[in-house]
């Protein structure tokens, strides 16, 4: 079974930053997914052509189901709030994606702490930091019925602040906890592979760097299991987004292991 998680940057090429839906589609039959996890998706947003990139992707690759689930509604740089999970199909919208071609029996959406007010940060050749605001963050779960048995897998895109992604991570992985079958827990969660594992008690299953994408020196995007699984699989670069693409194939005799999972470990309060 193969899982790609990509953070698609709203369709944009590294270019130009034209949004393309035909270069998004060509991307996705590419990566060749029966699992695709997807972050920073545009729905009904102008700089994106008005698209619902998460059908342009279901249709591409061929999925059997779907799910697109907002974290932030309406427009950038006009009403652009918090998602609640109201939101209407034709909304303007910008969140996460899971979309699969193996059936899916159950949906779970996960909402993550946010923070509420502006954090200093420091950019390169600034010597002061700036205040920024984080957007809300949320995560998406499928239970997948395989032909080695239930599987589930979940994606997720955290925030940029390094000690409050940490937070997030273990929320998720507590929420998660009493999924069905083995684990598998996808996205770009703003960290390296050590951490969120340690976070997780779930292992990566491939180490590539994928970030930035012309000479990827950091991986940001991860699939991570149950120590059991094995895989196989490499960062790939597509024709649009600062990110590649990560392609893990799953080894099918390690899918189906299951056991019980330690509970994620408490990031200390800061």
């Amino acid at each position: 079974m193969r899982v790609v998680t990509f953070n698609i940057l709203n369709g944009r090429t590294p270019h130009d930053h034209v949004v393309d839906v035909q270069v998004l589609a060509d991307a996705v039959r590419d990566l060749d997914a029966d699992v695709l996890a997807l972050q920073e998706v545009d729905r009904s947003q102008e700089r994106s052509g008005l698209a619902d990139l998460t059908a342009v992707a279901a249709e591409a690759m061929g999925a059997r189901a779907h799910r697109f689930v907002a974290a932030l509604a309406g427009s950038p740089g006009a009403t652009w709030t918090a998602a609640t999970g109201e939101e209407q199909p034709d909304d303007a919208a910008y969140g996460i994606a899971l979309l699969s071609r193996v059936p899916v029996t159950g949906w779970e959406v996960v909402r993550l702490p946010a923070l509420r007010a502006p954090v200093p940060m420091r950019f390169a050749g600034q010597l002061r930091p700036n205040l920024v605001r984080d957007e809300p963050r949320v995560a998406v779960a499928a239970l997948l019925e395989t032909s080695f048995g239930p599987v589930t897998v979940a994606t997720t895109h955290l925030s940029f602040v390094s000690w409050w992604n940490g937070r997030q991570l273990a929320h998720l992985a507590r929420a998660l906890r009493g999924a069905r079958g083995p684990l598998v827990l996808t996205g770009d969660l703003n960290m390296g592979a050590d951490r969120a594992s340690r976070i997780t008690g779930l292992s990566p299953l491939v180490r590539a760097a994928t970030f930035p994408v012309g000479d990827p020196v950091e991986q940001l995007d991860h699939v991570l299991g149950e120590p059991e699984m094995t895989a196989r699989g490499e960062a790939r670069r597509m024709a649009l987004s600062d990110h590649r693409a990560l392609v893990v194939d799953l080894e099918p005799g390690s899918v189906g292991l299951s056991r019980r999972r330690p509970a994620p470990r408490r990031t200390p309060r800061r």
